[in-house]
């Protein structure tokens, strides 16, 4: 006897409802996954940064090595040029001209020794040392690449500057980071005070000058049109002082890194001073 059921060839299907509530859980499902991604994306580039300073560390103790002394990070040079450490820095780890460091330097801004005579020119390239620091690793550019021709103040736009993992991009039309800053311990000094006020060429008794990268801060944000924006900038005394400052050490203050260097990136943000800088210690934000 045949069946009086009869069977629906037609599938079941969602309701309106149904659909509703099931693209409602995807939405929260991805208002929840996308913060994570990030954090996760700005945690490995977090990480990728600090290695990048690992190998710019490695390369400085080569060059201490070599050299018996870290490289000078002054804000002049030794003729009265705006020099900075970030680019003393860069001239001791890959030369001027990329093409390895000449053992007669001065660390002068036109590349002179101390004769007058021209050190990075091809024909010295004899007389180079060996990159303390491979360009691939380097993330290596000029000034005029980052804050634009005519935007680079004091210095000489076509020196060139380390920069960190945080490219954006700029007003100068490239996408680059920002480069990292140089301080070197004056380890003769005991002070770590902005009450006693350090100048260009005298850091008054403290251990690390905040004037040695001070231009580059006035050079402001190169990715905005204004360029020279306000920041919140370790161009402060008191701000720099006190973010480098040990506290494990509390009977007097005391820098981290007393007896070498401090290297500095903007972080994330791209801005010196703030709470995302990445730093060769464990940077300590404080207001």
């Amino acid at each position: 006897m045949k069946s009086i059921v009869k069977h629906s060839s037609r599938k079941a299907a969602f309701t309106i409802i149904e659909l509703l509530t099931v693209m409602s859980i995807i939405v929260i499902l991805i208002g929840l996954l996308v913060p994570s991604l990030n954090m996760a994306r700005r945690f490995a580039k977090k990480l990728t940064q600090k290695n990048q300073l690992r190998i710019i560390g490695i390369g400085i103790e080569f060059f201490n090595n070599e050299w018996d002394g870290y490289p000078p990070s002054s804000a002049f040079d030794g003729s009265g040029q705006q020099y900075c450490g970030a680019m003393k820095l860069t001239e001791a780890m890959v030369g001027k001209d990329l093409l390895g460091f000449h053992p007669d330097s001065a660390f002068r801004a036109d590349g002179l020794d101390t004769t007058g005579r021209l050190l990075y020119d091809p024909v010295t390239l004899g007389a180079r040392k060996e990159l303390f620091l491979q360009l691939d690793n380097a993330n290596v550019n000029m000034l005029s690449e980052i804050y634009g021709p005519g935007n680079t103040g004091s210095f000489n736009e076509n020196n060139f500057v380390l920069c960190d993992i945080y490219r954006r991009d700029m007003r100068s039309g490239r996408k680059t980071g920002m480069p990292v800053l140089y301080y070197k311990a004056e380890t003769s000094n005991k002070l770590h005070d902005p009450n006693f006020v350090a100048t260009a060429t005298d850091n008054n008794g403290n251990i690390y000058n905040f004037n040695d990268n001070q231009a580059i801060f006035a050079l402001g944000k190169p990715w905005e049109d204004t360029g020279n924006a306000s920041t919140i900038s370790l161009s402060s005394p008191t701000r720099f002082y006190r973010n480098t400052r040990n506290d494990k050490i509390s009977t007097l203050r005391r820098p981290y890194k007393t007896d070498s260097y401090i290297l500095i990136s903007a972080g994330f943000d791209g801005e010196y001073g703030t709470a995302d800088d990445i730093c060769n210690f464990e940077w300590k934000y404080r207001e």
